[in-house]
């Protein structure tokens, strides 16, 4: 008999078995894209490397590592025109799909081409157990070539390779597991909706007011556009319009009406998922909903721990996800099994980008695409949500159409004017000691600017009685004390005035009766004035209801000198914005704010490492046929796709809010006598501060941090770092964007 595995126990898993079961399972994946028998050949042929004689000389008697993937990667090219496409899933269904290389590549690279050079043990005992001429796949996947093909190729490979490396490893789990491992959980969207419609009918005996009369109209639209059938959708609901429980509406009666089978929830920012997922969890049940962002990517030397939800974080095999853009678009353009293994039950969903005006610029194109073929070959529904109108229509093919959900009537526009909060009052130059004294005259203020430097210049001239300051030099156990405390003077009408970094507009559950933003893209301008009278309660003395003041100024200039060109950019698309429109906010020029930044970048900047060109030219066309040359770079795809660039060294703050408090030293100390880190590092991520390389530099010289283990580095001289303002950084260096 033939091994795949074998337990502890010393009980053997049939070579034959796993196969067998491996192509079933990755066969019901496809069913929702129709590619079954693509699926089905891959799951076949993944392992039958294992029938070499080195393989079986390993498993039983512990003999040397041998290759076992190449052999049906190289099964898989005898398949005819599109057996190259299974050949990247079964080549790296554990290394990761590979580079496609060259023809001169020797057998030594780490290339799909060079797979097919290299020498490998026999397998031809395969033959005695799987009949190759039985596997039938089409000549070509059935999907719709967007444009010219090549990038819709590429995706078919990323959801086959995840259809086959879930497969594999669940099928691998319950034979080591012996069957013990409870992935699914019972759950009825019928249920769910039962429960939405209860939460619906308190939401409608709200007072009767215009601005519950039209969150309701919102609601009614979302409910009766939900019938439509499948497809990509646009969401406008203003700020207050009762966003999520619409959306939510529009969702689950979306997915029964298309039988459909689950809802993904897609957030630009890490800090608001969990005040999202809440709303979530109170409708349809915590145990139906997945928290899913990069901080909980689980290593792979973490400890088993049955657990359904971090099982489910795996493969969302779950109702609900709600995860966020990095973690959603960083899986698609992965390479590894680990983060592919969920690609396939994306499919067949109903997927909603909220806030989609905040999808990365720089990345528009190959994400715009991405979701073009979840919508065209994958058959899912996509939903823009927006307050805004981020003119994104233009980015879509021309064969995608766009639907928008909430049509208002010309008197419904006129009644969407009761959702606005603020005003803007725009501001020429205001140097430091200017701005300082008319924050200083103020109660409460909230003041954002670009950089780190000009927060920490700005809070030392602001008075100290009420006075904070907030950046990403503060650990965010830290970050979190401090807006409790501000949260605390705003509500009992104390002096409270802030210096923060954008880290604030990130969702910051936090109300200030005025606001003031240095100048930047208006996108994020919106962000800071959704931190200004958010409940919309701000009175005059006399008891009546009034807008809140953003003002918009532009800094000294020893503030913008290393400002990113893509930052410039926006700050120069913004201040035409605010020459040529009275009312920044309305969505005329919100629409022509995106329109001229996407008209400005151009497709180099929309798509600044051309990872969506070089997937399209992986296809060379005979007339109007692609023909087999399928090159796509799979392993470079990933690493350049990343929408937050990590070019900063986290180090390790052993903070404590008082002399009781010793959560972070007992951790850093579990850290130093532990191997596995992993589950050690996620708890320490609250204590963490990320700076530049020559700020690293800087503070390694002077001998105030020092690494734990490789890579691993705490801070040893505290005093460097300040209770009202984090980090010690040297001004001159400390001069980080974005922060």
């Amino acid at each position: 008999m033939y091994i795949a595995h074998k337990r502890d126990d010393g009980e053997i898993h049939p070579l034959i078995s796993h196969l067998k079961s491996t192509a079933i399972i990755a066969e019901e994946f496809a069913k929702p894209f129709k590619a079954e028998k693509y699926a089905y050949a891959c799951g076949l042929l993944h392992d039958i490397g294992k029938y070499s004689y080195e393989f079986q000389n390993r498993i039983k008697n512990n003999g040397k590592h041998c290759d076992h993937s190449t052999a049906g990667a190289r099964e898989a090219l005898k398949l005819g025109n599109s057996g190259k496409l299974l050949a990247y899933c079964i080549a790296g269904h554990h290394a990761g799909l590979q580079n496609a290389g060259f023809a001169s590549d020797t057998g030594n690279e780490a290339t799909l081409a060079s797979r097919f050079k290299k020498k490998i043990p026999d397998y031809s005992n395969a033959f005695d157990e799987i009949n190759l001429p039985e596997i039938n796949i089409p000549k070509m996947p059935n999907i719709k070539g967007i444009n010219k093909f090549g990038f819709s190729l590429s995706f078919f490979i990323r959801m086959i390779y995840s259809c086959l490396v879930d497969a594999d490893f669940l099928d691998t789990e319950c034979f080591m597991s012996e069957g013990k491992v409870d992935r699914r959980s019972d759950y009825s969207f019928d249920l769910f909706l039962d429960s939405l419609n209860r939460e619906i009918d308190e939401f409608k005996k709200k007072e009767n007011n215009e601005i519950n009369y039209m969150r309701n109209r919102i609601l009614l639209k979302c409910i009766q556009k939900s019938n439509h059938e499948k497809g990509l959708f646009i969401l406008s609901v203003p700020t207050g319009g009762g966003k999520t429980i619409s959306s939510m509406a529009f969702a689950i009666n979306h997915l029964l009406n298309n039988k459909m089978s689950r809802i993904i929830y897609v957030i630009p920012y890490t800090s608001i998922i969990e005040q999202n997922a809440k709303e979530f969890k109170d409708i349809i049940g915590g145990e139906n909903v997945l928290e899913h962002h990069s901080n909980f990517d689980f290593s792979d030397d973490e400890e088993e721990v049955n657990n359904k939800l971090k099982l489910s974080s795996e493969n969302w095999d779950i109702p609900v996800i709600v995860t966020t853009n990095v973690q959603f678009f960083e899986s698609v353009f992965s390479n590894k099994p680990s983060r592919c293994r969920k690609l396939h039950n994306i499919a067949n969903s109903v997927i909603i980008f909220d806030e989609a005006q905040m999808l990365p610029a720089e990345y528009l194109i190959p994400c715009t695409m991405a979701i073009s073929e979840l919508v065209a070959n994958y058959n899912s529904t996509v939903v823009l949500c927006t307050a805004t109108q981020p003119a994104l229509d233009q980015l879509f093919p021309k064969c995608i159409r766009i639907r928008e959900i909430c049509e208002y009537t010309d008197e419904e526009k006129k009644l969407l004017n009761i959702f606005k909060r603020t005003k803007i009052i725009k501001r020429e130059e205001l140097n430091l000691r200017d701005l300082a004294d008319e924050l200083n005259e103020r109660n409460q203020v909230l003041c954002i600017v670009n950089t780190r430097r000009h927060a920490l210049e700005l809070y030392s001239k602001l008075k100290k009685d009420g006075s904070y300051h907030l950046s990403t030099l503060m650990c965010p156990v830290h970050r979190r004390e401090v807006i409790s405390k501000i949260k605390v003077k705003l509500k009992t009408g104390q002096p409270c005035r802030v210096a923060s970094t954008q880290l604030i507009e990130a969702g910051v559950n936090i109300d200030f009766p005025v606001v003031y933003r240095s100048i930047a893209g208006l996108d994020s301008i919106v962000q800071a004035a959704g931190r200004c009278n958010r409940e919309g309660e701000l009175k005059d003395e006399n008891g009546n209801k009034i807008l809140g003041e953003v003002h918009v100024f532009t800094p000294e200039k020893k503030f913008v000198s290393h400002q990113p060109y893509t930052f410039k950019r926006r700050i120069e698309v913004t201040k035409g914005i605010i020459r040529r429109h009275d009312d920044i906010f309305s969505v005329d020029a919100i629409y022509e704010y995106f329109k001229e930044l996407y008209e400005v970048s151009g497709e180099e900047g929309l798509d600044i490492k051309g990872i969506y060109k070089d997937l399209e030219s992986g296809v060379h066309f005979n007339g109007t046929k692609p023909q087999e040359n399928f090159n796509f770079d799979f392993e470079n795809i990933a690493k350049e796709f990343k929408l937050i660039e990590d070019d900063t060294v986290p180090i390790i703050i052993p903070y404590s809010k008082d002399e009781n408090d010793n959560a972070a030293r007992e951790l850093i100390e579990k850290l130093k006598f532990t191997e596995k880190v992993g589950g050690i590092l996620r708890s320490l991520q609250g204590y963490t501060v990320n700076v530049y390389k020559p700020e690293f530099d800087w503070l390694f010289s002077l001998g105030i941090i020092e690494p734990v283990k490789k890579n691993i580095f705490v801070l040893t001289d505290m005093s460097s770092y300040d209770s009202k303002t984090g980090l010690k950084i040297d001004k001159e260096i400390g001069i980080g964007i974005y922060v």
